[in-house]
């Protein structure tokens, strides 16, 4: 796993820059690093290296293709490059091999087959960027899931790229502009989605897509548009239209334990330690199961508890971690322990953030770094294979609401909400508020984007922000569970959960995999018929089959509480000195960002125990927290101007 950055355009003393901007992500190649520049063509890469494959100067980046056209920097992982080496060769389109890293092979693939053909050839995560010095053109590239992160866009006259934003700060006139639409798009989410990202000016490359610069477009500024190689929602459409059939269960249970042993298999590729997270759920006890299949020796497995009641799921982990038998390491938590993490995150994720489950997620990431370089996760079972209590809930409300007539719905929306400004308390006020807003939906679309939102009405809460054009309804097509399945795949799963795992593994050095969205387990999963994934109200019925062969049922079948920690009590208590200095009223409006009143609203309500607006505060207090750090805080790239 590595870190890449580069500059096109005339700014001089580029090697001093990226120097800097190499030294605010060593994080994510804190063992070597790398600096190229093509000074007539203005353009300039470098390269940050965690070395995960071929650990010798072999493997060192900048790398240049064995024809001497190419110039690539990439980070990521491509676990079939042995067999696109192996085709290269039975064609006799291979170079000299000078070593056996996967930056190599695509470099030999740009080559022979051309850009779109070989990033459609490699299984993997992955960006990159390559310099093509015959024709003088950028391309920047992005695995089709979104694992591994690239943005770009330009600053002053420079076209500039990053896995982090951070490594963009050292740039002159980086950062001076703020994306009010984007933070409109974050309080509705409390993640910002792509293509956006909290600045003017850069973008996240789409999952899936590729993107050509030429030098005319550079020096003119223009972004082109990305070009798809691989989507996820094409792919899952494709795959539907030909379901697959079975004689028996036990026979879909075997296809699907094949495919996904061969991704797990795959991932297993390491020249350095090597061990996985596991909470003990579904989806992680898999990924271990088959992992320990496939291995001569124990797994290293890693695991984190809360002593609070209600939110440890450690001893479930140790359960299947014993049956298993894998080298299982385990930690308990103290609530001091995880508010510690909490001043560090907004330069952990580098963008405002505000998946509370970051917290836990930051503290196994730490702990597993000190046993292994490289570990698997589970993540990706609930999008493929309906997983989510909300699917169950959302599609049995709205087929309820459906009953209603259109005209009394909103009148009748309307009379919910006020009823929670009523004198009271008890959760019931939040989930009739929630229906009220519910009620006033018109569309399948409008009912989910209603149902995970948090602001529901952002512009509301940020001055002068404008959310983008909804792809909620875009996305309707269908069956409403499947359609709700595939929009969380291409929104909430990259821009959320993967962001989540990245950036806290890559703030201590730790690569991360993800066997579940492997694209060849993702299209599988999306031929099966229905009934294989969701049986009465028990999703991922099929993997849990898979599960069941390796670890007895009564170990795993429960309900399912996530990674989550005490976040509305923590805020009425330790966290509370903290979020009034943040929240604070003549701060709010000085800064001009958001309008404090509604944010006031609900600090009184949770603070008081009316209300628990945990989920809502969190995201203001990630932005407020991300302000400190990036306009006040950032004494070696400039300050932000607020405008």
């Amino acid at each position: 796993m590595c870190g890449i950055v580069g500059i096109w355009g005339p700014l001089g003393n580029k090697a001093q820059v990226l120097a800097d901007s190499c030294r605010r992500i060593r994080h994510r190649g804190p063992d070597s690093n790398g600096f190229w520049e093509d000074a007539d063509a203005g353009i300039a890469l470098a390269h940050v290296r965690l070395a995960i494959l071929d650990l010798t100067e072999a493997g060192h980046q900048p790398m240049t293709s064995a024809c001497g056209r190419y110039v690539m920097v990439f980070n990521g992982e491509v676990y079939n490059h042995l067999d696109i080496r192996k085709q290269l060769e039975e064609s006799a389109l291979a170079p000299a091999w000078r070593g056996h890293s996967d930056t190599e092979t695509l470099l030999a693939g740009f080559t022979a087959l051309g850009i779109e053909a070989t990033l459609q050839a490699s299984v993997g995560m992955f960006a990159i960027a390559l310099w093509d010095k015959a024709s003088r053109k950028l391309v920047l590239a992005r695995d089709r899931m979104g694992e591994k992160p690239l943005y770009y866009g330009y600053s002053n006259s420079e076209l500039v790229f990053a896995s982090e934003l951070k490594g963009l700060m050292p740039i002159p006139g980086f950062g001076r502009n703020l994306n009010r639409n984007a933070l409109a798009s974050f309080m509705r989410h409390n993640y910002i989605p792509a293509p956006q990202s909290i600045y003017e000016g850069i973008a996240k490359l789409p999952p899936g897509t590729w993107i050509e610069f030429s030098a005319d477009d550079a020096r003119n500024r223009r972004m082109p548009e990305p070009r798809v190689y691989w989507s996820a929602r094409e792919a899952a459409d494709a795959a539907s239209n030909a379901r697959l059939s079975f004689d028996s269960d036990a026979q879909a249970t075997d296809a699907l334990e094949k495919v996904l042993s061969k991704a797990v298999g795959g991932q297993m590729l390491s020249d350095v330690s090597l061990g996985a997270f596991l909470s003990g759920g579904i989806d992680s006890s898999t990924i271990v199961a088959l992992m320990q299949a496939q291995s001569s020796q124990p797994v290293r497995t890693f695991a984190i508890g809360f002593h609070e009641k209600g939110y440890d799921e450690a001893q479930h982990a140790k359960a299947v971690a014993t049956h298993l038998g894998t080298d299982h390491t385990e930690l308990y938590v103290t609530a001091d322990d995880a508010l510690a993490v909490v001043p560090t995150l907004a330069d952990m994720y580098d963008e405002p953030f505000a998946d509370s489950s970051q917290i836990p997620t930051s503290l196994v990431t730490r702990m597993a770094r000190q046993h292994v370089t490289v570990a698997l996760s589970g993540d990706g079972g609930d999008e493929l294979f309906g997983g989510y209590s909300r699917y169950f809930r959302v599609d049995n409300w709205w087929r309820q609401f459906e009953r209603v007539p259109g005209l009394l719905r909103k009148p009748a929306g309307a009379m919910l909400s006020a009823s929670t400004h009523l004198p009271g308390r008890g959760a019931w006020r939040g989930k009739v508020g929630k229906l009220g807003e519910l009620l006033r939906a018109d569309t399948r679309g409008e009912f989910y984007r209603g149902f995970v939102s948090y602001w529901p009405d952002p512009a509301s809460v940020v001055k002068g922000g404008v959310e983008p054009q909804s792809v909620f309804e875009r996305a309707m097509q269908g069956s409403f569970f499947e359609s709700m399945m595939k929009l969380d795949t291409v929104t909430y799963l990259p821009d959320d959960i993967l962001v989540k795992v990245d950036r806290a593994a890559m703030a201590v050095s730790l690569e991360t995999r993800v066997p579940l969205i492997d694209h060849r387990v993702y299209e599988f999963a999306w031929s099966l018929p229905h009934q294989y994934k969701v049986r009465g109200n028990t999703g991922k019925w099929l993997l849990r089959q898979v599960l069941h062969r390796h670890v007895p049922q009564a170990l795993v079948d429960r309900p399912k509480r996530g990674f989550a920690v005490p976040l509305a009590a923590w805020l009425r208590g330790p966290l509370r000195e903290w979020a009034d200095a943040l929240l604070d009223p003549a701060r709010l409006r000085q800064e001009g960002w958001f309008e404090p009143e509604p944010i006031l609203r609900k600090w009184r309500e949770h603070t008081s125990g009316h209300r628990n607006w945990d989920s809502h505060l969190w995201g203001v207090l990630m932005m407020q927290a991300w302000l400190d750090r990036y306009r006040a805080g950032m004494d070696q790239g400039g300050p932000i101007e607020d405008r």
